[in-house]
């Protein structure tokens, strides 16, 4: 099959689609990339989707439009994602998107936990005439998990080795793992949120710039400052660190009202803004090397770092220091894409799904059982695939 696969991250950083092929059936899958491409959201649709993330000013009338609204932007990325693939959308099999988190409630206290992706999938399968397989976490959490990390049966998928242990670490707004010991079976594999990424950050870098720059180009105004002890100890000390598995956050706990305090205690501690963004940089490292000390059953050989975070050569430096004889590399020194890695992670997650087969990992999510995710709204091509994974299946 020919899939776009399509997300917007808690950075909302824009739409990442990633345009693949997928050939054979898991645990043998064979996947690549013919394009991604990020696609900016308009110039106030950021602050409009940001908007949703707070209780105080994410109204249910601007859900309600924004779900509409979030679809039609998936919509034309899908569309442009095609054409620089050099495909007509005919040409396109399957829609993959795990639209925009807006807000997540997985604490261990909560007796209903819940999910919120936005982006409504039938505006994708409208505007594109293809079948769009979409809302991905949400039957993970229906089968007791807790719809997060939802990239590490893919990870399982292609990149487990028979002779080394890996940890694949996902940097972008927040941090996840995914380890895979030495020839991992999947009951074998682990994954959860390490803590913060980028999210953070990114704010910090805002504050610094007055609004100028988004996010810390090449780890650059970072390497200008100096890490404050007694600040990184006293973020060390969030209660999410020590909380034990299964374990995942999101920009309710790591986003940018936590960032904001945190900027103000610098500032009170007589910070320049380098040095907190620096300080802030090295609690992404220390979050992440302290979670493998705390909680993998062994250190990896090799952690396989993707998403944003590792485009910033700082914060990989200060990673490699906190992890001493651990290879840390980046998805490009094994021939992947760092960007792509995850919208091409959701178009296997949709694979997967249309053809009835899980796309969830108990070890990794909790939940009491594999389960098949997404939610399918047929397009122009509906008897078209269905016809052809039913012949598949005899």
């Amino acid at each position: 099959m020919k899939i776009i696969g399509m997300i917007s991250g808690t950075s909302v950083d824009g739409i990442d689609a990633a345009v693949v092929d997928i050939h054979g059936r898991a645990p043998d899958l064979t996947v690549e990339l013919r394009s991604f491409t990020c696609t900016p959201f308009p110039v106030d649709g950021r602050q409009r989707i940001f908007e949703l993330f707070d209780p105080a000013t994410g109204r249910v009338d601007k859900v309600c439009e924004m779900n509409f609204q979030i679809g039609e932007w998936f919509a034309q990325a899908a569309i442009q994602a095609a054409q620089e693939a050099g495909l007509e959308m005919s040409q396109v099999d399957l829609i993959a998107s795990h639209g925009q988190t807006i807000y997540y409630m997985a604490e261990p206290e909560r007796a209903m936990k819940s999910t919120l992706q936005i982006g409504e999938a039938a505006i994708i399968a409208a505007r594109t005439g293809v079948t769009t397989v979409a809302d991905f976490r949400v039957a993970d959490m229906a089968a007791g998990g807790q719809g997060a990390p939802m990239v590490s049966y893919v990870d399982w998928l292609l990149y487990r080795h028979p002779l080394r242990a890996r940890a694949l670490q996902n940097i972008g707004g927040i941090a996840n793992v995914t380890y895979l010991p030495l020839g991992a079976e999947p009951e074998q594999t682990l994954s959860f949120d390490t803590g913060p990424g980028n999210m953070m950050m990114d704010y910090a870098v805002q504050r610094l710039t007055g609004g100028a720059l988004a996010f810390d180009l090449g780890g650059r105004l970072a390497l200008k400052g100096h890490t404050h002890a007694g600040l990184l100890d006293e973020l060390m000390a969030h209660p999410y660190l020590d909380q034990p598995l299964p374990k995942t956050t999101g920009r309710e706990q790591f986003g940018v009202f936590y960032a904001e305090q945190v900027w103000e205690r610098g500032l009170a501690l007589g910070l320049r803004g380098e040095d907190i963004l620096a300080t802030l940089t090295a609690y992404t490292a220390e979050s992440i090397a302290d979670s493998y000390r705390r909680f993998l059953p062994g250190m990896p050989e090799e952690v396989i770092v993707g998403g944003g975070g590792s485009n910033n050569p700082t914060l990989l430096e200060m990673l490699r220091e906190r992890l001493p004889g651990v290879a840390v590399i980046r998805q490009e020194d094994l021939g992947y894409s760092s960007d792509a890695k995850e919208a091409i992670a959701f178009a296997v997650i949709a694979y997967e799904g249309i053809h009835g087969r899980q796309g969830n990992l108990p070890s990794c999510t909790f939940a009491t059982r594999p389960a098949v995710l997404g939610k399918i709204v047929p397009g122009e091509n509906y008897l078209r695939i269905i016809r052809s994974v039913c012949s598949e299946s005899e």
